[in-house]
């Protein structure tokens, strides 16, 4: 299986400078192959593709020695394929029917990654193995940059890439045939409820505790973004305003993101099949549509209440959960299984009547036909299990 390892980087100034570098030649370079292809398609009609573009950097390279030219010739080839994916990303939603988001300009703030996609052309992971303590990563034009290696490097190292997040660096590794790490079998099973005030509810009663950390940085971050309101555009005093900002939304992400990854393993380490539902976060977290009132205004559409709930729903990170979930479901040899959410909360889990009025409030549900009570995210939880389970039953029996 692939997994990928991601490691802080400990880079001297005049590395931290060159890496910077580094960063600002890709981005330049995608922007100048954005151009090339939109200019060569509005004045002459003609589509260019990676296999052309691929060939110039020879040229690109010879003219530019001292900017271009120190950098690997791999990683440039990637940056140029990340620009391709992006055109045919745009053409297959084009044929779709969806909404199509025609490929942008990279700004500063909008281009952190560069890829190296082979260990040892242009960069060598562990550069420095006799070295007794510290693990080296080199890269072309950098040289040997530090690595805090919190944890064994797994399987074979394939491609390497730099990322900057705000005033630090990482590096992160992607390994094939990384072996899988299975889990003992519990012979327990579960249905998992997710929601705001649990980030997950089981069905067998326990919960997952959410832990809001947007919610508890609101405070620190309302007065660093206050802060940064009034600082003059294009002062060093604001760029500092700015790094303020970017290290608390930082920081949150990560406090969300080491949540997810003890709440998953949790729930691996406990059962061997876990059902969970299929969530469309993007729809759920999707602005309210406007309605007009044939007066030239609209009318309320309940979208000031919804940004909180929304808000709420981001906080807990689902999307992120799910994900991490199910890359320690595959490694760990459990079933993870996904299903339709529809009616789950209003469904009675002992009788099986559906009806709007069982759920009492936000936290009790009690059935209007047989009488049954029981908290309701325990309820739904249920009757994602017994969903999950039934669709376990006729895959194996088809």
């Amino acid at each position: 299986m692939r997994r990928s390892f991601k490691f802080l980087l400990r880079p001297t100034s005049k590395q931290a400078a060159a890496l910077a570098q580094c960063l600002e030649d890709h981005r330049e370079l995608y922007n100048a192959a954005l151009e090339h292809r939109r200019t060569a398609y509005r004045k002459a009609g003609v589509r260019v593709r990676y296999g052309e573009q691929s060939a110039e950097l020879k040229h690109i390279r010879a003219d530019d020695s001292d900017g271009q030219g120190r950098w690997s010739f791999s990683s440039q080839q990637a940056t140029l394929r990340r620009l391709d994916k992006a055109y045919r990303a745009f053409f297959d939603r084009v044929q779709a029917g969806r909404t199509p988001g025609f490929p942008r300009f990279k700004g500063r703030g909008w281009f952190d990654t560069v890829q190296w996609p082979k260990d040892g052309d242009g960069c060598r992971w562990d550069s420095q193995p006799e070295h007794p303590t510290a693990t080296y990563v080199r890269l072309q034009g950098v040289g040997h940059v530090r690595v805090h290696r919190h944890r064994r490097v797994l399987g074979t190292v394939k491609t390497i890439s730099i990322k900057r997040e705000g005033a630090r660096w990482f590096v992160v590794l992607s390994c094939d045939e990384v072996p899988a790490q299975t889990l003992p079998a519990t012979g327990a099973v579960a249905g998992v409820d997710m929601g705001v005030a649990w980030l997950a509810t089981i069905s067998d009663g326990d919960h997952l505790d959410n832990q809001r950390h947007l919610a508890t940085s609101a405070r620190c971050l309302a007065a660093a973004q206050r802060e940064l309101a009034g600082k003059k555009r294009g002062s060093q005093r604001r760029r500092k305003a700015v790094a303020r900002v970017a290290a608390l939304h930082a920081k949150v992400r990560r406090q969300r993101l080491d949540s997810a990854h003890k709440a998953a393993l949790a729930l691996v380490r406990g059962y061997d099949v876990i059902v969970h539902e299929a969530l469309n976060v993007a729809g759920m977290t999707r602005r309210a549509a406007p309605k007009p009132d044939r007066e030239g205004g609209y009318l309320a559409n309940g979208q000031s209440a919804k940004s909180g709930l929304n808000k709420s729903i981001l906080d807990a990170g689902w999307s992120a959960f799910v994900t991490i979930l199910s890359h320690k479901a595959e490694s760990a040899g459990r079933e993870l299984i996904a299903v339709n959410p529809a009616n789950t909360s209003r469904t009675c889990s002992r009788c099986g009547h559906c009806a709007k009025d069982n759920r009492v409030t936000q936290a009790v549900f009690r059935c209007t036909a047989c009488g049954f009570s029981a908290h309701a995210d325990v309820n739904a939880a249920t009757n994602i299990l017994r969903a999950g389970l039934a669709l376990r039953e006729a895959a194996q029996a088809a």
